[in-house]
């Protein structure tokens, strides 16, 4: 079964060998550029990964309660922890990077799994397909 890992301050959870959630990636066009969504098994969207391709930026967002100062994002190449702002009327924090950041070709190359967590909530691991780096490639170009 697919699980959510805790991150409690004592402690530290192995995302490496962390079963991803259950759920499908979906790519879409978007007015200025691309978007990809991970929809949990019941069909929930629990991130978005969206390119503004004019801008060269690309910006990952989940829903939330609440803001946060940083977005912790891992994938089994890199980690690190991304400031954030949260929009209280669309109910998501979100994170935005340039579309050259080697977070994102991180992203594109993690192997089996990428995790996304926000201070005091659970952690989402996510599996790795190619509609991520398709998103990120089309910002790219």
């Amino acid at each position: 079964h697919a699980q959510t890992v805790t991150t409690a301050a004592t402690v530290a959870p192995d995302i490496g060998t962390a079963a991803p959630l259950d759920g499908r990636w979906s790519y879409s066009t978007v007015p200025g550029g691309s978007e990809v969504t991970f929809r949990n098994a019941a069909g929930q969207p629990q991130l978005t990964i969206r390119c503004a391709r004019p801008m060269r930026q690309v910006t990952m967002s989940k829903p939330a309660t609440g803001a946060a100062p940083f977005i912790f994002l891992w994938t089994s190449g890199l980690t690190r922890n991304v400031p954030a702002s949260f929009n209280p009327a669309t109910g998501r924090i979100s994170a935005t990077l340039s579309a050259f950041d080697a977070l994102l070709v991180a992203v594109a190359f993690t192997r089996g799994r990428m995790a996304i967590s926000v201070s005091g909530r659970p952690t989402l691991v996510l599996p790795a397909w190619s509609e991520p780096a398709r998103v990120i490639e089309d910002c790219r170009t």
